[in-house]
């Protein structure tokens, strides 16, 4: 193909212009890539957080969505959920209907985003009574453990 040298020697230029480097070869002409489409919309946060994780009394949640105690749902501390609601309105968070992988005590669970803790530390997190019980009784009410964006 005639516009493959082209091509080549514009990306050799811009790397070269602004020191780009690749960690991986470029795949043989003809060899499908795999893209991965996110949306503009979404947060990829790859990290893993430890915090405090304690229950509530699910209901009416900041996402406008009704939760019953035997969901596994969650509310997310205010300082991580905040910044994705935009022009104030909670119901239109980005982070809404993520799932969240939660570790404690050995165990885990998956947990979908309904709400907003207000009283949550950064990084914490309040689950419903199911969810907790899967990590600990919720007479223990309280936790240390870890979660990541599934």
């Amino acid at each position: 193909m005639l516009f493959q040298p082209i091509l080549t020697s514009a990306l050799s230029l811009l790397v070269l212009s602004f020191g780009f480097t690749f960690a991986a070869p470029a795949p043989a002409p003809g060899t499908p890539i795999a893209i991965r489409e996110v949306s503009t919309t979404e947060t990829l946060d790859p990290r893993s957080f430890s915090s405090r994780i304690t229950w509530y009394n699910t209901g009416l949640g900041a996402c406008g969505t009704y939760s019953n105690d035997g969901q596994l749902v969650v509310a997310l501390n205010h300082d991580q959920f905040d910044p994705s609601t935009p022009n104030g309105n909670p119901n239109r968070n980005s982070l809404c209907g993520r799932r969240i992988r939660v570790n404690a005590n050995g165990r885990s669970v998956t947990v979908t985003l309904v709400d907003r803790c207000t009283q949550c530390p950064y990084g914490g997190l309040d689950l419903s009574p199911a969810a907790f019980s899967v990590l600990a009784s919720t007479s223990v009410g309280v936790v240390q453990g870890s979660w990541d964006w599934v």
